[in-house]
């Protein structure tokens, strides 16, 4: 039976990823660290790392909350710690008494710097406190070019991980039902919106899985997905359970407002 059946088809060129570090690893008895997952990614590398024996992983993105994590593959030999991980927290400093600034604003103009979104971990806001993660192999490069978001001026500070702001996102868990795992389905049970206003939220362009538009509401929703809803939240695919004897799926979601 093929690994790739499990997956989506769009899915094999990050499975065949998590294969290369997996031989890596076990060929060279060596760890293997991976730029910040989102959380359908560390699903995937969960599923295929998760029961071996030659190959280990832990996952590590600033706090156990944290959306965005790095793998970290190794051997059965080595204890992982915080700093195998290479995570580097970077407060953002700017005029807050005149300025507000975005996670959207902020996530622009880091990608503006021409990096790989994974090397980016969360982006966290307290009040007028922004900070980020970032890979640490990219802190030189990050402090030589990041120095403006949008018009507004910046600087930056490099902070210790235990000066990581509270993460703003609580997840309510929640079991539920569904007749299907298709978007419209998922979406509608757990928003509490009829399946008409899912579908056209969908086709609207207002919903993404994964960071990703959809616009299909019969897409079929996995286990780790992450839904965002423009106006309605987020929600992360925590377990796809048995089914019914009606045929039904029992799953857990975590729903953020």
């Amino acid at each position: 039976m093929s690994i790739y059946q499990h997956f989506r088809p769009e899915e094999k060129e990050f499975i065949d990823q998590v294969l290369n570090w997996q031989s890596f690893v076990k060929d060279n008895y060596a760890p293997r660290l991976s730029d910040f997952l989102d959380p359908r990614e560390q699903f995937i590398v969960q599923s295929i790392i998760g029961g071996e024996n030659d190959c280990k992983v832990s996952f590590f993105g600033g706090n156990e909350h944290a959306e965005r994590k790095r793998a970290f593959l190794y051997p059965e030999y080595i204890e992982p710690s915080q700093e195998d991980f290479q995570c580097t927290l970077f407060e953002i400093e700017y005029p807050d008494k005149f300025i507000h600034l975005t996670h959207p604003q902020i996530l622009g103009s880091l990608m503006g710097l021409g990096l790989r979104r994974g090397k980016f971990g969360d982006i966290l806001l307290d009040e007028k406190r922004i900070q980020f993660l970032a890979a640490s192999e990219v802190t030189d490069y990050i402090k030589l070019h990041f120095h403006t978001v949008g018009k507004t001026t910046i600087a930056l500070a490099e902070k210790s991980l235990d000066d990581l702001i509270g993460s703003q996102e609580e997840y309510q868990e929640i079991q539920a039902t569904v007749s299907s795992m298709r978007l419209d389905t998922i979406l509608a049970s757990i928003t509490k919106i009829s399946r008409q206003k899912a579908v056209s939220l969908i086709q609207s362009g207002t919903v993404k899985v994964n960071w990703r538009l959809v616009e299909q509401p019969s897409f079929v929703v996995q286990q780790g997905d992450l839904i965002s809803a423009r106006g309605y939240g987020r929600i992360k695919i925590l377990l796809i359970g048995d089914q019914t004897k009606k045929e039904k799926w029992r799953i857990t979601v975590g729903k953020l407002k």
